[in-house]
């Protein structure tokens, strides 16, 4: 005995389809794969190279002041760099940095190849900003075959 015209009820599915959020997510993946480098923007400096210190690990990061081969002056903590216009916005600039913290440590980074007289203008005007004492940033010299530097 068959049973016509009954039909079988169907319940509604309760599951999520993950499928449409997998896709945007791989879009978005793409999109900062794509975007990263643009983001991570830096100044290009030909440090001198001298035998120094390095700095060490439990120090706070400090303030970078930078010159580059140009001459055009540069400011960057943390994860962020600010071009400056003049060195009169550059102080101003790392003196409201100090205003927050005074301990922090402030560098000076110059391209080897920009003249000495725009260094010494850097290191001044961080002077006029408060900034008591300044450390240069410089690379390790290059030792052949990995030995040491005399």
């Amino acid at each position: 005995m068959k049973m016509a015209g009954r039909r079988r009820r169907t319940h509604p599915v309760a599951e999520i389809n993950v499928v449409p959020y997998i896709d945007v997510m791989l879009v978005l993946l793409v999109i900062f794969i794509a975007t990263a480098p643009v983001v991570m923007q830096g100044v290009t400096v030909d440090l001198p190279q001298a035998q120094s210190e390095a700095m060490s690990e439990d120090q706070r990061t400090p303030i970078i002041a930078t010159v580059d081969s140009t001459g055009q002056y540069y400011v960057s903590f943390d994860t962020t760099m600010e071009k400056m216009q003049d060195l009169d916005a550059l102080t101003a600039y790392v003196q409201a940095e100090l205003a927050k913290d005074q301990t922090r440590p402030v560098v000076v980074q110059g391209d080897a190849h920009v003249d000495y007289n725009s260094v010494i203008q850097l290191m001044n005007a961080l002077k006029q900003a408060g900034v008591k004492s300044v450390g240069l940033v410089t690379e390790p010299i290059d030792t052949p075959q990995g030995g040491a530097a005399k």
